[in-house]
């Protein structure tokens, strides 16, 4: 069942809360909502499964690009666990999601039980970049789901063994149906923002990774990710030998996270966190 907070400002923002045990905040990815881990739900025991829509997705209210931030999301998912008497959430966060689990981890550390990044780290490659860019904020070409799965099935490189209708699925979650086609479930506005995020330098991240200290921490790439680098991932695990990691054959950007590599290394995070 879905459920609405007000955040700091009057938004009303659509979560879930599901479950006993753990509290598991999960942050979807940038133009995606808490469908995301529709896939991983049934395969979790012993947590609190918590999900959120941000602002300008889904069900939340719109708020305009200019507040359409990780900084903002990320005091909006620390409103959340407040609004629900949480003192600390284990967070997992894919791609966008883990950008501000990292953020968390700096500015609100004690709110943090532990962290694991589905596909993301302190740099993002250009290609995954330029990648985005080419989509966000804009309607797909095709008009039905059918098609779009179809499409999806064959334009996504780096995708292999994908469960039957997953791509059907994913269509369902993220776009609307309507009789002029298909509409993206989330404020046009989202691309301003995106764009004008990555205008000028890219700003070093590392202190944001550095700053889990102290927390398990686990990271999961999907082995054919153009967004998360081999010697990224490589260099996160060696200034954090610690890390949980996972690298998923037959996934790009992002692994679906009910992959035997990607549950694996969840649980054995989980247990760290103290499940």
């Amino acid at each position: 069942m879905v459920e609405f907070f007000t955040a700091n400002d009057g938004a009303q923002l659509a979560y879930s809360d599901k479950g006993e045990g753990l509290p598991v905040l999960c942050l979807a990815g940038l133009t995606r909502n808490m469908g995301d881990f529709d896939y991983l739900a049934p395969h979790l025991a012993g947590v609190r499964l918590i999900r959120m829509d941000y602002r300008g997705r889904a069900r939340s209210d719109w708020t305009g690009a200019a507040s359409y931030t990780v900084p903002q999301e990320g005091k909006d998912a620390l409103a959340l666990m407040d609004h629900l008497g949480i003192g600390a959430a284990a967070v997992l966060g894919t791609s966008r999601g883990g950008l501000i689990g990292m953020l968390l981890a700096a500015v609100a550390h004690d709110r943090l039980l532990g962290l694991c990044l589905n596909d993301v780290g302190p740099v993002i490659e250009k290609a995954g970049l330029e990648r985005i860019f080419d989509y966000v904020g804009r309607n797909p070409a095709a008009r039905t789901h059918d098609l779009l799965a179809e499409r999806l099935g064959s334009v996504m490189e780096g995708f292999a063994d994908v469960p039957e209708g997953r791509w059907l699925g994913d269509a369902q979650r993220h776009y609307e149906e309507t009789p002029e086609g298909l509409r993206i479930r989330y404020d046009p506005a989202l691309r301003e923002a995106f764009l004008a995020a990555f205008q000028g330098d890219a700003p070093d991240l590392w202190p944001l990774w550095d700053a889990t200290a102290g927390l398990p921490v686990a990271l999961i790439r999907g082995a054919n990710s153009d967004l998360l680098s081999p010697e990224v991932a490589a260099e996160m695990v060696r200034r954090r030998p610690d890390t949980i990691f996972a690298s998923v054959p037959g996934r790009a950007h992002v692994p679906w996270l009910d992959e035997p590599e990607s549950l694996a290394a969840i649980n054995v995070w989980l247990d760290r966190c103290g499940r």
